[in-house]
């Protein structure tokens, strides 16, 4: 592919590691500056940024926790005073606990919202001043599958991510005036890696992919990527669904 996005700066939220990994690692190779987020992890951010720069792009490591506003605002002031502007935001940070309805507080259902929905406005508000004056700004917000199928024992992973998809209609008709487009992406089933001894969401052997196997990162960050660039221009407001078949809609 070519250098579609060169001279544009990008912000990825969550990008440490599998599919924000994934997605800053794309971005960069289609010419971007990326600001490559952590919400604590500094190692993990300073290791994708390396592998930006080692393949001859620019980066950046930021830690914020995206639910902190000021952090946010902080981040994004430090990734426009670095490369001088943001034309890309991707809120892909977020937190899929499992827990049964019957046994969740109120403090666990809010440690989810406040990632997924609250991140994401605190990250599009922050951003926001920037993206105005990139003039071909671009948002991608990483919805979820299970916010279309529904899944036990996630009432607030699925009411989060199902809230990112109207986040993103609302923003498209908000921010259409000033040239930024919203979209957002909701992968399928994924291979990614996760922590010791946490074990894949139960909902995930229910649901199978027309294609044949489980999405990888890489495939997210495709449909990213195209979106954030010119041959996206006429798209906007929409969920694009990259689940190789597992759901039609």
């Amino acid at each position: 592919m070519t250098k579609e996005l060169s001279g544009r700066v990008a912000i990825v939220t969550g990008a440490g590691r599998n599919i924000g990994r994934a997605i800053a690692l794309s971005l960069a190779e289609g010419g971007a500056a990326v600001a490559v987020n952590a919400r604590a992890n500094r190692d993990e951010a300073e290791h994708v940024a390396g592998e930006i720069a080692r393949g001859g792009g620019q980066a950046i490591a930021l830690i914020a926790d995206v639910v902190d506003s000021a952090a946010v605002e902080k981040m994004a002031a430090a990734a426009a005073a670095h490369f001088g502007r943001i034309d890309i935001l991707v809120n892909n940070a977020a937190v899929r606990a499992e827990q049964a309805f019957d046994k969740m507080t109120l403090a666990e259902w809010r440690a989810v919202t406040a990632v997924i929905l609250d991140g994401a406005f605190n990250c599009a508000k922050a951003c926001l001043p920037y993206l105005r004056r990139s003039g071909a700004g671009a948002i991608v917000n990483i919805g979820g599958l299970s916010a279309h199928t529904g899944a036990a024992r996630r009432p607030h992973v699925v009411t989060a991510k199902a809230g990112i998809v109207g986040f993103t209609r609302a923003l498209a008709h908000d921010l259409a005036p000033d040239k930024i487009r919203v979209n957002t992406v909701t992968p399928g089933v994924m291979t990614t890696a996760r922590a010791v001894g946490q074990p894949q969401p139960a909902h995930h052997s229910l649901v199978h992919a027309l294609v044949g196997r489980r999405g990888v990162p890489e495939d997210i960050a495709a449909a990213v990527r195209f979106l954030c660039g010119p041959g996206a221009g006429f798209i906007t407001g929409q969920n694009i669904q990259v689940n190789g078949g597992t759901f039609l809609g």
